[in-house]
């Protein structure tokens, strides 16, 4: 295939988009409230997908009230992922490790931009043997606001040292795709857990279905971006 420079860098989400993990959330965060006598129905985990501070407590305040204690739910959370994990392991996408192969290969550049803290970030990415492949890992502690707020995307093209125009990024939710959209990115979603609506395909460069069609999108006229 025929390379063209669309793009300088691709910026990769990681929960859902390189990990098929997503779906560990959407079974912890129903179990972690109810282990403090909350009760989620079936929509509201999907809207915390990738959803950072400071939006995050404010939307769990909004659905179950001021006094709710947001950092001891989500450490709860967070160690009934970590046991699903250590049961079930950190499954990849299909393509994930050979897209990511490819890019570096055709020497463009990778970062990743998750709301994972760093430690935790790097142990799993060492774990799945995908570490060595980013030139450039933004966590989202390491900017002021978390996704849907741009900062992170931002950051992470600052890093790069690219314009926003000269990347795209890879999501796969709403929070997400808003987040690099605010960024000025070219926005790539692979859905995982749900299709964009009307109003979210309005934000995206395109809509593919699995990550090594990302090559396709290097093969046109390098003008469209």
């Amino acid at each position: 295939m025929q390379i063209n420079r669309t793009a300088d860098a691709v910026i990769f989400d990681l929960d859902g988009t390189l990990t098929d993990t997503e779906k560990y959330y959407q079974t912890a965060w129903p179990k972690a409230l109810e282990h403090f006598g909350y009760t989620m129905d079936k929509e509201m985990p999907l809207k915390l997908r990738s959803l950072g501070r400071p939006f995050a407590p404010r939307q769990f305040k909004d659905w179950f009230g001021e006094d709710f204690d947001y950092q001891k739910v989500r450490e709860y959370r967070k160690g009934l992922v970590e046991e699903i994990i250590k049961e079930n392991g950190i499954p990849l996408k299909p393509g994930a490790k050979e897209i990511l192969t490819w890019l570096r290969d055709n020497g463009i550049l990778t970062a990743l931009a998750t709301a994972n803290d760093y430690q935790r970030t790097e142990r799993y990415l060492k774990k799945i043997g995908l570490f060595e492949y980013f030139d450039k890992i933004i966590c989202a502690n390491m900017v002021e606001k978390g996704k849907p707020a741009p900062d992170i995307y931002a950051f992470a093209c600052e890093e790069l040292k690219l314009p926003p125009k000269r990347t795209f990024a890879v999501e796969d939710s709403p929070n997400g795709v808003t987040s690099a959209y605010l960024a000025g990115c070219n926005v790539i979603m692979i859905p995982d857990l749900t299709e964009p609506d009307d109003e979210l395909k309005k934000k995206l460069y395109a809509r593919l279905d699995n990550l090594m069609m990302i090559r396709e999108l290097f093969s046109q006229p390098q003008e469209k971006l």
